[in-house]
């Protein structure tokens, strides 16, 4: 008798285990599908006859491997052989996996425009609403992407960062002998910010681009220091007095705050008053939609030394000191969350891959893994941690995907965000 349920007992496990592997290979394949759909634009930069592996497998295996942990070609073939019976099941893998040259070679041709137009695509699905969501905008050089041999310097992207989301949205390369004046407006006509807050730091405190933020129905919080001479020192000398004298007399807003962090004691003030207050402010006019004026001083006591900074800023916002003080804040986000996770996580600066369109390409694979290890948040760790995971665990890694691809499968977008 006891033989009897025992055997029962066996059937019904490996039942079990057969559903689960069958809603496994049920969920990967819609995945699959999906990152098809999102990447489907995309030319295949090789001729016919070299085509030995489907361009579809190659891109699913890249971004596979850079959730879980790659940093170059060689990462990249390696995970797909060590995945490859589990890779099998849901890629065609003619000629099975393709060796680090190929995918050198692929990403080196792949259009990078057209790479981050299906990505942005990709995003946008995921886009709740842009509505009052802060936007820092910055660039980052990529250290090591850099060939002497050629005359190649490093490759200097420009990143928008939905803080609130914690989304790259879009990125755009800075073009060789020109600056981030010239690839921010680039950016911006990429993006649909309507309602959002731009913050951009001084390279990007320009009256075109204020005026494309305004025509985009969007608000802006701009940076102003020394490259503007002449109104920065009029709106620095004029807050240098009003202090002085209290603000008496003076439609000002005020918001303080005080973050005790890392040893690390914070006390940031704001002040922001309507452009009326500064009589004969210089060529206010050339600024679209401009507001308010904004002082900020930040007042930082370590263990060893006291700093103190002063900050000024023009925006299109109304004199409120404490959302404007929120949007300044929330534009490190871009430093902190995105650009420093992609240095020391994704060893992003450590990089050698340099030749041709394959350094941007690569560059935006590990945004696009950022993303998608940021959406998944059922699992409280670092993201060095659900990289580990990811690599290990091929569950969780469709549980990592199916919180960025946002379908309704049984890891559903609700767990992601819980």
């Amino acid at each position: 008798m006891s033989e009897g349920f025992e055997t029962k007992s066996t059937d019904t496990a490996k039942n079990t285990r057969r559903q689960q592997k069958s809603r496994e290979i049920a969920n990967i394949g819609t995945i699959q599908q999906s990152l098809v759909e999102h990447f489907s634009d995309i030319k295949d930069p090789r001729v016919e006859r070299t085509k030995k592996h489907q361009l579809t497998d190659i891109l699913v295996i890249a971004i596979l491997a850079i959730i879980a942990g790659a940093q170059g070609w060689e990462d990249i073939e390696n995970y797909g052989i060590s995945k490859q019976a589990w890779l099998e099941e849901f890629l065609a893998l003619p000629n099975g996996i393709p060796s680090d040259d190929t995918f050198r070679r692929v990403f080196e041709f792949i259009d990078p425009e057209g790479l981050n137009r299906c990505f942005m695509k990709w995003v946008e699905t995921l886009l709740t609403t842009m509505g009052g969501e802060i936007i820092p905008i910055d660039g980052k050089t990529i250290r090591g992407s850099y060939d002497r041999n050629q005359g190649q310097g490093a490759l200097h992207v420009i990143s928008a960062w939905a803080s609130e989301q914690r989304l790259v949205l879009a990125q755009v390369k800075v073009e060789d002998k020109s600056n981030e004046i010239t690839a921010i407006p680039a950016l911006l006509e990429l993006l649909d910010i309507t309602g959002a807050i731009i913050t951009i730091d001084a390279m990007g405190t320009q009256t075109e681009i204020a005026k494309q933020i305004i025509n985009k129905k969007a608000d802006y919080v701009l940076a102003l220091k020394a490259n503007h001479p002449t109104l920065y020192s009029q709106v620095k000398e004029w807050f240098e007095k009003a202090q002085a004298q209290q603000f008496q007399g003076i439609d000002v807003s005020y918001d303080k705050r005080l973050e005790k962090a890392h040893h690390r004691t914070e006390i940031r003030e704001v002040w922001a008053v309507p452009v009326a207050a500064i009589s004969e402010l210089y060529q206010p006019k050339l600024w679209a939609g401009l507001q308010t004026l904004v002082m900020v001083v930040r007042v930082r006591h370590l263990w060893n030394k006291t700093t103190r900074e002063v900050q000024f800023y023009l925006t299109s916002l109304n004199s409120d000191a404490q959302i404007i003080g929120r949007a300044i804040r929330k534009h490190w986000g871009i430093e902190n969350q995105a650009h420093w996770t992609l240095d020391c996580t994704f060893a992003e600066d450590a990089c050698r891959i340099r030749s041709f369109h394959s350094p941007q390409n690569f560059a935006l694979l590990r945004r696009l893994a950022l993303n998608a290890l940021n959406r998944e948040q059922t699992y409280k760790r670092s993201l060095r941690q659900k990289m580990k995971r990811a690599a290990m665990d091929n569950n969780y890694l469709i549980q990592v995907l199916s919180c960025f691809i946002n379908n309704t499968l049984d890891s559903s977008d609700s767990l992601c965000q819980a």
